[in-house]
């Protein structure tokens, strides 16, 4: 089953209380934060409140098809501990790809050519 917290803000703390509900009656077997690339740095800090309220296991990044690269993303998994599952790379779900380092790593610094 997939529950989507249908874009909670972790600076409201009402919504943020209502994920930890769902959490706590669903009892999901994993639980991902979905990141937008486009957020840069905000990104680091929606991780540091989803993991003190909710808690979760691991990332996905969206939106890497835009022109953000995503590098908070290292942030995120650094400061909270949690691995990159996924990465967004368009609108379908055929567009989900699992988290490969070196791709990213090129993604975000392009060798010279």
């Amino acid at each position: 089953m997939l529950i989507d917290s249908a874009g909670r803000m972790q600076t409201n703390r009402n919504l943020m209380d209502e994920m930890k509900k769902i959490k706590r009656v669903a009892k999901p077997d994993l639980t991902l934060l979905v990141i937008d690339a486009v957020v840069g740095q905000d990104a680091v800090n929606q991780a540091r409140a989803f993991a003190e309220a909710v808690g979760f296991d691991g990332v996905i990044l969206t939106k890497l098809d835009t022109d953000a690269r995503g590098g908070a993303v290292i942030t995120v998994a650094e400061e909270v501990g949690k691995p990159i599952y996924y990465l967004g790379v368009g609108q379908g779900m055929d567009d989900l790809m699992p988290f490969d380092p070196v791709w990213y790593a090129n993604r975000i610094v392009p060798s010279p050519e």
